[in-house]
């Protein structure tokens, strides 16, 4: 297609400058379509260019899509098996597919095609993006999240990186077929859910935390009032007594803004019996904690952390941005009375996510938590010749002090939780 993208340039500038956008945003796209076709028609036909039919309708299809779409995007979004996009610049578009990251065919026709796609995008959703507000967070009609970085912030050229949103959930047995888990896993992480045992669910970035969560979200009782408490809410519980609240930057003249610590305190207001946190990353830990010391048990979040351990030092952290005045070893003893289970996931290099670990806490010894690994992931170090990471995962079964059995037993699951533990020791 030899000079076809200067064609398109012009004939694009041609349409967009006689276009009317309060008309435009009124049309259908069907006929959207016939419009841009005539007018695509009429242009060549007086440029005297000799353009096919089928190149002719790829220029209708991308004028379309950039002025009631995503423009360039728009294929990208429509694609099932991509599940992000990440644009680093007008020429620089990757994609993740099945895991693994590789450069899309796709470019824009220049910086500021970018940017107005980055404006129209953030302005749909009632956010804004300019100079003097040059970083967006937001959540566009179909789920998808979307953070959108603009220069001068962005040295390079505009920043979107958008993390689609899957049409159809995943539970455990899926996440089993996947070989995210073992069915044992999957049968313990039910009764922890149904138990009502507070979980937190630390990984990396793009690991899986909010899929699990939606998983585990699945076995949560009819009957319970649930609040859940997102930056971009991506969560689909299917319990019917679900309230969904969701933060909000602050607008043009800084005010407005409404924290993920506001909504959680005010969440308490609120007769829940479970609060889910989307994503813990600062001073709502520490409310967070206190709700699930407080008779709000069942509460489940998501953070970043590399190992349990280490989730935990977070918690720590995220807990003294809230407070200055409390001794470590008081916040320790709030964490350990609070948190029961933390499930690990991560995403390995084959591009395959895996529930690496899922421990239970057990208490305080001196100033050190106890923590007890409950399943872990034992990799098989040879390389296979498909270059897919292989492994087993493997139990040493529960410490008697568990109190993942002792609420077992209060919910009558105890011979369930036994059964997953004899199948997974013979594993």
């Amino acid at each position: 297609m030899i000079g076809a993208k200067e064609v398109y340039v012009k004939i694009r500038r041609q349409i967009f400058d006689a276009l009317d956008p309060e008309v435009v945003s009124e049309v259908s796209r069907p006929d959207l379509v016939k419009q841009l076709q005539s007018a695509v028609d009429l242009l060549i036909q007086r440029e005297q260019l000799a353009l096919s039919k089928l190149v002719q309708q790829e220029f209708v299809n991308l004028l379309a899509d950039e002025l009631i779409g995503l423009g360039p995007l728009q294929n990208l979004m429509d694609d099932e098996s991509i599940s992000d996009i990440m644009i680093n610049g007008a020429d620089s578009v990757y994609i993740e597919r099945n895991g693994l990251v590789e450069k899309a065919q796709v470019t824009f026709i220049d910086e500021n095609q970018l940017l107005e796609i980055a404006k129209r995008i953030a302005s749909r959703v009632g956010r804004r993006v300019d100079s003097s507000s040059p970083t967006c967070d937001a959540r566009l009609q179909d789920g998808s999240r979307v953070n959108i970085v603009i220069p001068p912030i962005a040295i390079d050229g505009t920043l979107i990186s958008i993390r689609k949103f899957k049409k159809q959930s995943i539970d455990l047995q899926k996440l089993c077929e996947y070989g995210a888990m073992s069915p044992e896993m999957a049968q313990l992480l039910m009764i922890a859910a149904r138990c009502r045992l507070n979980i937190l669910i630390s990984g990396g970035t793009g690991s899986g935390k909010t899929t699990m969560l939606n998983a585990l979200s699945q076995f949560i009782s009819d009957k319970e009032r649930i609040i859940t408490i997102e930056d971009a809410a991506e969560l689909r519980l299917q319990q019917p007594h679900v309230a969904r609240l969701e933060t909000r930057t602050a607008g043009i003249e800084n005010t407005g803004l409404v924290t993920q610590r506001d909504l959680v305190i005010n969440s308490l207001r609120m007769r829940p019996d479970r609060i889910i946190v989307g994503e813990c990353r600062g001073p709502e830990a520490f409310e967070m904690l206190q709700a699930m010391n407080t008779g709000h048990d069942g509460s489940m979040s998501t953070l970043h952390a590399n190992t349990p351990r280490d989730a935990l030092a977070r918690v720590e952290a995220m807990v003294m941005m809230a407070t200055n005045n409390l001794p470590l070893e008081a916040i320790r003893r709030t964490i350990v009375s609070a948190v029961d289970i933390v499930i690990q996931i991560s995403r390995l290099h084959d591009g395959s996510r895996k529930v690496m670990s899922i421990t239970e806490v057990i208490g305080l010894e001196g100033a050190n938590v106890v923590m007890e690994e409950i399943f872990r992931f034992q990799p098989n170090h040879q390389q296979s010749d498909d270059g897919k990471v292989r492994g087993s995962f493997i139990t040493a079964g529960l410490m008697q002090r568990s109190v993942l059995m002792e609420k077992a037993r209060f919910f009558g699951l105890e011979d369930k939780l036994s059964a997953a533990f004899r199948a997974g020791e013979s594993v």
